[in-house]
């Protein structure tokens, strides 16, 4: 409990097709003049540095963030199309560094949505592990937003049920554990099941990792099953960055084997944007493309509902 910091993952791939998504979901909503809420259940820190040591450990942040950034200069130096969502994303990360080249800084979901919000629209971020909890709180007082942004240390699964519905019908919900407990894949469920019986036109999306493990693999399976029995629309995207020959042959990844370490994510949006599914296939070739290792890479996005 509490070993996991999203500060050694921070601009990962990962990071990419969550904060991408999250960009567009928001941006989408703030098209209309009524505020909205904004709910992160697992908010983590809010901002980390990726020149130092946390991030440097792993460097996952140079096989994401960064090689994204130099396929853009690539297809913008060859006069080539840059897909609109991964530019406004890339925007809104460049905003956190003086809008340069020199990327240190990269923001996590908290500080990408409180960019986003209007003076009408909430956001409510709940985080229980202590050292980031103390981080965030620091964090958020500094921007002097007021009331507009409240830390909740408690238990972002259970704490939602308070908050919804949200005050004037419009709202996101973020979920997106660490799953370093093998309960946190029934407990997204769970929370998902409860919060759409509260408020049923709330827009949910959830993260997951793609991971040799029973529970991950279920997991995308049953939120679609879900959003289909409960007859909500929905959108479901992956993305796989592969793996280098040394990690293992094409025999060992067709066999689910010589994963050493996550290769793949997904996003569930439920009552998403009608654009979104659109945006990510545009933008998740690109993005496959300039993130990919020489085996497995991949990206699917599929759609269903109303």
């Amino acid at each position: 409990m509490f070993s996991y910091r999203h500060a050694f993952h921070a601009g990962n791939h990962a990071d990419v097709l969550k904060h991408m998504t999250l960009v567009a979901t928001l941006q989408y909503m703030g098209q209309k003049d009524t505020g909205f809420t904004v709910v992160d259940t697992h908010a983590g820190a809010g901002v980390y540095r990726l020149d130092q040591e946390h991030a440097r450990t792993s460097a996952e942040s140079d096989a994401g963030i960064f090689r994204l950034l130099a396929a853009v200069a690539a297809a913008k130096s060859a006069g080539q199309p840059v897909p609109e969502a991964v530019r406004h994303y890339l925007e809104q990360v460049r905003g956190f560094n003086s809008g340069g080249k020199d990327i240190r800084t990269y923001p996590g979901s908290p500080w990408i949505t409180q960019a986003l919000l209007r003076p009408q629209d909430k956001l409510k971020l709940f985080e229980v592990h202590p050292t980031d909890a103390r981080l965030l709180d620091r964090q958020v007082a500094e921007l002097g937003r007021g009331k507009q942004i409240e830390v909740l240390r408690r238990n972002g699964f259970e704490g939602l049920k308070s908050l919804l519905p949200t005050p004037t019908r419009r709202g996101l919900v973020l979920i997106d554990p660490s799953y370093e407990l093998k309960t946190d894949y029934a407990a997204v469920i769970d929370c998902l099941e409860d919060a759409l019986k509260r408020f049923p036109t709330g827009t949910y999306a959830v993260w997951y990792p793609v991971i040799g493990r029973p529970e991950a693999h279920a997991l995308a399976r049953k939120l679609k099953a879900m959003s289909q029995r409960l007859q909500r629309s929905w959108v479901q995207a992956e993305l796989n960055v592969g793996l280098t020959p040394t990690e293992g042959n094409s025999a060992q990844v067709a066999q689910g084997r010589a994963q050493t370490s996550m290769r793949a994510s997904g996003m569930h949006v439920i009552n998403p944007p009608f654009t979104l599914a659109a945006q990510l296939r545009e933008a998740l070739p690109f993005v496959t493309t300039a993130l990919h290792e020489p085996i497995g890479s991949g990206w699917t996005v599929e759609h269903g509902g109303n």
